[in-house]
């Protein structure tokens, strides 16, 4: 039986988080979009919150909380809803982190968690999405070709966060001795994910990629030319991944954080629209305006649904492969279908960098695209 009353933990978390993505994301977004970078100020802030310490257990230094997708999707939302792009870089070293917390042999775990848990921001990102107009995530073009005692990557990789200053990046590569196959199931069991140091021989990262959305998140294109890497780095060992269940966990931290954005946009046009005032009455009171602010208003609340019962089935550990992806192929949309309707509330004074509605308009558009770059 689902229940939509959340614990008093997730309560206190969700408040939290908001006032914290009101009070110290939402004043930066603004300039952090024109300078192309996320605030140190406010990404030292966020880290200490523990949203990623806070999964590791306590055995690797971390605080030992028990995660969930559920809880993880009520945060994300109010970290979108704050600036996307600053959520995703404060975000960035969970891609590693949670594969190695889900997947990780006892040896990977001791050797790469413990730095997660310092007092410090460590950045740490993976390696999803790649270049190409008919990308698909169970049909990887990037490759792990198996040699003696390890692995040879080669590929290419685009939409990778904090890629320049990460020690280390997460890979993930078809297995080439795995032929491709028109099931999709089994071309997602087919890939596997390497731990690869920056600095190996044949990994190249490109200059910070110039994307519509998203400006304030350094993301770079990846060329892995015949990058060797030990068996020990093969995430998992013998056992491997699960791929489709972390993308799943991928394309529900994306629904939430599309949700958070959403709303942010709702917000805000809602409130312009009882203020602004035309032939005598505030534009609220316009059928046209009063309509499209409803129609925005139910279609966040049934996208967070869907998102929330895709996290729901995850933390059950059964599949939610369906659910996760009608809930992110649907907030895409979603997001996108909002924040032009914010931008058109405002009319003319939507599409001016006065408001933040063509910011969020310009970030939502790209939710369609960036698979692989959040995590719950």
């Amino acid at each position: 039986m689902i229940s939509f009353e959340l614990s008093e933990d997730q309560k206190l978390l969700q408040e939290t988080v908001a006032a914290f993505a009101i009070e110290q994301i939402r004043p930066l977004a603004r300039d952090a979009d024109e300078r192309g970078e996320a605030p140190e100020s406010v990404v030292a802030k966020a880290w200490e919150l523990g949203l990623v310490a806070g999964a590791i257990p306590e055995s690797y230094g971390g605080f030992g909380d028990a995660r969930s997708a559920l809880t993880g999707a009520i945060v994300l939302e109010e970290l979108g809803y704050g600036d996307l792009s600053i959520a995703l870089h404060v975000l960035a070293p969970r891609l590693l982190v949670y594969p190695l917390l889900e997947h990780g042999t006892e040896d990977q775990k001791k050797r790469f968690l413990p730095a997660f848990t310092q007092a410090e921001f460590r950045a740490a990102t993976a390696a999803v999405v790649e270049p190409s107009l008919h990308f698909d995530l169970s049909a990887l073009t990037t490759t792990a070709i198996a040699e003696k005692n390890g692995f040879v990557l080669r590929g290419r990789k685009a939409f990778v966060p904090l890629a320049d200053g990460s020690e280390t990046v997460l890979v993930y590569a078809r297995h080439a001795d795995r032929p491709r196959s028109e099931n999709p199931a089994e071309g997602y069991r087919a890939v596997g994910a390497f731990l690869v140091e920056r600095g190996a021989p044949g990994l190249e990262i490109g200059p910070p990629e110039k994307n519509m959305g998203i400006k304030a998140l350094r993301s770079h294109e990846l060329t892995l030319s015949d990058v060797r890497v030990g068996a020990e780095c093969r995430l998992g060992g013998d056992r491997g991944i699960d791929f489709a269940r972390l993308m799943n966990c991928s394309r529900v931290a994306l629904g939430a954080l599309a949700v958070g954005v959403a709303r942010a946009a709702f917000d805000y046009a809602r409130d312009y629209a009882k203020e602004r005032r035309a032939f005598g009455v505030a534009i609220a009171q316009k059928q046209a305006i009063a309509f499209m602010l409803a129609e925005m208003a139910i279609e966040i609340d049934a996208t967070r649904l869907l998102v929330w019962k895709a996290a729901w089935k995850l933390d059950r550990g059964e599949d939610a492969t369906r659910e996760a992806y009608l809930a992110k192929h649907y907030a895409a949309n979603m997001a996108l279908k909002v924040t032009d309707n914010a931008v058109q509330v405002l009319g003319g004074h939507g599409y001016i960098r006065d408001h933040l509605v063509e910011l969020w308009l310009r970030n939502a558009r790209g939710f369609a695209s960036f698979e692989g770059m959040a995590i719950v």
